[in-house]
């Protein structure tokens, strides 16, 4: 039922309860509200409260009303089938309504009505709203500074909005937009700065004469509207017109712009150095304005490289912000955000591929435009190159990079109180920091730019500042003077740049020189040394060599065990670091084991933040995966420290994903030993794989790898590994999505039980065993059915009168597989086809009976029925063409089956089959002759089921076989391979002449071609 204008009290007093602190009022009003949501009307209603200004009219209901207001278009403006949503009359007069009170007093009630209808815009502009920008243009004419400013607020919301859609007729709409817009927008821009100037120098002026409200009201709502017109223009420009890197083509209003934005940004700074007593609102926006300022700059360059590349842009922007960073006044650099932005857009200038030289030679294709394109690129390349030198020479790289490390690296007095206050949040807001936005996070972005772009020139220039910054801070310093944190800052530096820095600093000098001899000094203020030593120790890694590296080695170690926090994990993090080099050496690693082993475990009771924990696991985890089996001595160590852990993390499942991922490098190191930790192992495995457990949905993928690592090195399958399998079904039948996941993973799990569980478990999971299976081939793509059918190959042969009845649905569904016909150029089915057929060829040899009872089972011609097979003969005659059809496309031993199953045939009393025996005898022939040679060459083990881990090898520890032994094992006792073909197919002829009798049987033999003839002699021949 519709509302209408004699409900908008009744909406209102649920809005007034809905801001109730009363539950009893609040919830039913919340309630009455979400039922109302899809009401035609419910909108107007809340329009009719948003527009109502009388003191009666609570300002919260009115901001509520519109917060409900924008979320009602967000769902109900297009139409819905299951709502009958917005009608097309009560959008016209929301529309009308809606512009007609933009002129709203209360900011955050204006700034919501500026969203929605940005949101309406998209959806109704310009089809159903043409006339919405002619509208506001036109509003502007006449609007004083409050109108203006709201009218500028739904512009830059409208435009941000239009400027997302990516259709290129949207995007053509939105270049027509810009076309009429900027002009305005851009003069309106203009003169509002010059005002803006003289006030502020008005101000300045006379800063002890008191100004009335409504004057500073006013010049505070003129510096928001030319924020927001700054901010449209920005938009404007970067979205109205395509990138000039496509076409090369100049974006004028970037030359326009640009020299104007600048020369606001000039004239803006000197206030924000100046004298503004109790005008804190206007020193905000002075900062705001001029950051903006400075990154539109940025976006333009970034967008529009080539225009921006410009003679008139480039050279005066590039060298502002050099100057700022390198000279800048005194108040400015205090002004962290503005230099940031300066630094960025150096940074983006020197790393613009656009205005690198290209390497690669002309492409002429016939059509001089494209030639024409990139000569014009090369052209402006070149040019911004010139521009970019001349700015930029090399005595200003050279000074650039000692500024760099000597002002913005250097540890300010801030830096170093956090730092005291709390070592760990130090530690990871160094790492977590965007680069953008601290001032020296930026620093080291621009300064490793800068290194790449001038390696050869700016190598010997660190070096120098290095052995400076070592000559003013002797390796025994115990004070925190200036030299230490210059010496701080190059390491810093020479961390950053030790890829290219390697060919002017050999590292064994230095670390046996200073670093060395810095690591000794144990003085606490020398954390800070040695936090970036630690560091360096991890980003120097490739050169650490020779005799080195184990003192390296005992170098972490020592660090981690330092009194300061940050000192010890950078130690964790760069010790991981070494473990995973290439170059990692066991053997000097081992005596060092037991001692990390306890350091890593005390850290990880000391350290609070959840980062700093995973960043200790890791290096737990990593070192488990390189050590090996070695790991054994320390296994009980180990495994009451994973217990631990995992209790305290109950409920943090982000950490205990970390902890599944540690113990399955545990249990591949370990081996067949890991039995020995199956009392911390099973039970956290236990929950892990438990979909009732709570934490379920974050944990079961790693537990189910964990699962499969358990069971690939068990030496043989407790029983408490036994009573898991049930788990595995509960996960397929909740969520298939879990098994698709891990699909290979589950696949291999199932094999494990098989392969290791032996009769015990398929006595004991028979049933859960066949849903599983039924699941899996009724659900997974060829893929997943390929990684699934060796599985059941093993199963059926290594229980071939039990498992047959089990998996009759099973085997039902690879008939149907078989019979489907679907392969032609399609390769995965094609050998998703044969498999199928070579595992019911397999139950026909081991089980004969059971397959031609199978085959006439009223069950399976119902499921023929369903999926629209057409059957005319008996389906083990369908089998056979099957077999006969694909038997090309066989691995040797699925040829030797399908060959086995076609000699069996020949003993059915089925009439048809002489009809078949030209083909069956020529299947058979071919694989006699051809098949030793090919079983011989074909590797046993081969299989694509079973997931390899870090130490999976062919022989396990103690003695005890490996999964991928006993795999061979059973393949290399499969009795197809003991069958001779030869000696079946010779007793098989005989029963074939003896049912169907000689004259038959001979006239069968008779139209055998003579060639292949001679050769079925000459195979029944071979021993």
């Amino acid at each position: 039922m519709a509302l209408s204008a004699s409900d908008v009290q009744t909406v209102y007093s649920l809005l007034s309860n809905a801001l109730c602190s009363d539950e009893n009022l609040r919830k039913p009003a919340e309630a009455a509200l979400a039922q109302c949501e899809n009401r035609p009307g419910f909108c107007s209603c809340l329009l009719e409260i948003i527009a109502a200004r009388d003191l009666a009219c609570r300002e919260d209901v009115r901001l509520l009303a519109s917060v409900y207001f924008k979320n009602s278009i967000s769902r109900y403006w297009r139409h819905r089938r299951d709502s009958p949503g917005i009608s097309n009359e009560e959008k016209i007069h929301l529309r009308k309504k809606l512009l007609s009170h933009i002129r709203e007093e209360n900011t955050q009630i204006a700034n919501q009505l500026a969203v929605l209808l940005s949101k309406i815009a998209r959806i109704d502009y310009p089809k159903e709203w043409p006339e919405l920008f002619s509208f506001l243009v036109q509003q502007l004419q006449s609007a004083d500074m409050l109108a203006s400013h709201r009218i500028f607020m739904v512009l830059f919301r409208t435009l941000k909005e239009l400027s997302t859609k990516r259709l290129i007729s949207d995007q053509r709409t939105f270049s027509e937009i810009a076309s009429h817009l900027f002009e305005y927008t851009w003069t309106l821009w203009k003169s509002d700065v010059q005002t803006i100037l003289q006030n502020f120098s008005a101000l300045l002026q006379c800063i002890n004469m008191n100004s009335s409200a409504e004057q500073q009201n006013d010049l505070l709502l003129m510096c928001e509207r030319w924020l927001l017109c700054l901010k449209i223009i920005r938009r404007l420009i970067i979205s109205g017109h395509p990138s000039d890197t496509t076409s090369a083509q100049e974006v004028r209003q970037v030359k326009e712009v640009s020299p104007v934005l600048l020369s606001a940004i000039q004239s803006f700074l000197p206030y924000y150095s100046s004298s503004l007593e109790g005008q804190i609102k206007l020193c905000d926006f002075m900062k705001r304005a001029c950051t903006k300022l400075m990154k539109v700059l940025v976006a333009l360059q970034c967008k529009h490289p080539y225009s921006f590349g410009d003679q008139t842009v480039l050279p005066a922007v590039l060298d502002f912000c050099l100057k700022k960073i390198t000279n800048p006044e005194p108040a400015i650099s205090s002004f962290e955000q503005f230099l940031i932005q300066c630094m960025v857009l150096i940074k983006s200038v020197l790393e613009c591929k656009e205005y690198k030289p290209t390497l690669t030679g002309r492409v002429i294709d016939g059509s001089g435009e494209s030639l024409s394109l990139d000569q014009r690129k090369k052209s402006i390349a070149m040019a911004v190159g010139d521009i970019i030198n001349t700015v930029l020479p090399s005595e200003g790289i050279i000074l650039l990079c000692n500024i760099l490390i000597r002002r913005y690296f250097i540890y300010t007095a801030k830096d170093l109180d956090e730092w005291y206050q709390s070592p760990e949040y130090f530690h990871h807001e160094q790492d977590m920091i965007q680069w953008t936005e601290k001032l020296r996070p930026c620093a080291e972005a621009l300064y490793i730019v800068l290194f790449e772009n001038y390696r050869h020139l700016l190598g010997p220039v660190v070096v120098s500042i290095l052995h400076e910054a070592m000559n003013c801070c002797p390796p025994l310093e115990i004070e925190i003077t200036p030299g230490m944190l210059l010496k701080d800052a190059v390491y810093s530096a020479a961390g950053h740049a030790y890829y290219e820095l390697s060919s002017y600093l050999i590292f064994n000098e230095w670390f046996h020189g200073s670093l060395s001899i810095e690591l000794a000094n144990d003085h606490p203020n020398m954390r800070i040394i040695h936090r970036k030593i630690a560091l360096i120790l991890g980003q120097w890694v490739s050169e650490i060599k020779g005799e080195t590296r184990k003192l390296v080695y005992c170098a972490l170690i020592k660090l981690l065990q330092d009194n300061d926090i940050a000192v010890r994990l950078a130690a964790c993090r760069s010790l991981c670091y070494l473990v995973q080099d290439t170059n990692f050496s066991e053997e000097d690693f081992f005596e060092l084991l037991p001692t990390c082993w306890s350091l890593c475990f005390n850290l990880m009771e000391d350290v609070q933040e959840f980062d700093s924990k995973v960043q200790v696991l890791n290096l737990i985890s990593v070192l488990i995966e390189h050590v090996g089996e070695k790991i054994a001595p320390f296994a009980s160590q180990l495994a009451d420290f994973f217990h631990k852990i995992w209790e305290e993390s109950t409920g943090e499942s982000l950490l205990q994903i970390q902890l599944l991922a540690a113990l399955r490098n545990f249990v591949f190191s370990l081996g067949y030993q890991s039995s020995i930790c199956y009392n911390v192992l099973l039970p956290i495995l236990q929950k892990g794989i438990d979909i009732d457990n709570p934490d379920a949905l974050n944990l079961l993928e790693d537990s189910i790898l964990l699962w499969e690592a358990t069971l690939s090195n068990a030496a043989s399958i407790v029983p408490q590994l036994l009573d898991f399998f049930p788990y595995l079904v509960a996960i397929t039948e909740r969520s298939f999505d879990h098994l698709k996941v891990c699909d290979q993973v589950a696949v291999s799990i199932i094999e494990d039980y098989v392969i290791s569980g032996g009769i015990g478990f398929l006595n004991r999971h028979a049933s859960s065993l066949a849903k599983l299976l039924d699941v899996i081939v009724g659900n997974v793509n060829d893929k997943g059915l390929l990684s699934t059918l060796p599985v059941i190959d093993i199963l059926v042969q290594c229980f071939p009168v039990e498992a047959p009845p089990l998996i009759c649905g099973v085997l039902q569904k690879l008939i149907l597989i078989c019979l489907s016909g679907e392969d032609d150029c399609n390769p995965s089915r094609t050998a998703v086809r044969i498999s199928a057929g070579a595992i019911l060829a397999r139950v026909l040899v081991m089980n004969t009976n059971y397959l031609a009872q199978l085959t006439s089972e009223p069950s399976l011609s119902i499921a023929l029925q369903q999926a629209g097979l057409s059957v005319n003969q008996n389906v083990l005659l369908c089998l056979v063409d099957v077999w006969i059809d694909k038997i090309d496309n066989a691995t040797a031993i699925q040829r030797k089956i399908c060959a086995l199953a076609l000699s069996i045939i020949l003993t059915l009393r089925v009439p048809q089959v002489i009809d078949k025996l030209d083909d069956i005898l020529s299947v058979c022939t071919s694989v006699i002759l051809g098949g030793g040679r090919e079983l011989s060459e074909e590797d046993p083990s081969g299989d694509a089921t079973s997931s390899s881990g870090p130490h999976n090898e062919s022989h396990g520890y103690g003695g005890f076989a490996s999964k991928e032994f006993r795999k061979r094992q059973i393949k290399d006792s499969d009795p197809i391979r003991q069958l001779s073909l030869e000696d079946v197919l010779r007793e098989n002829l005989k029963a074939c002449a003896a049912f169907h009798g000689d004259a038959s049987f001979n006239a069968a033999i008779s139209r055998i071609h003579p060639s292949a003839f001679a050769q079925l002699q000459q195979a029944l021949k071979m021993a």
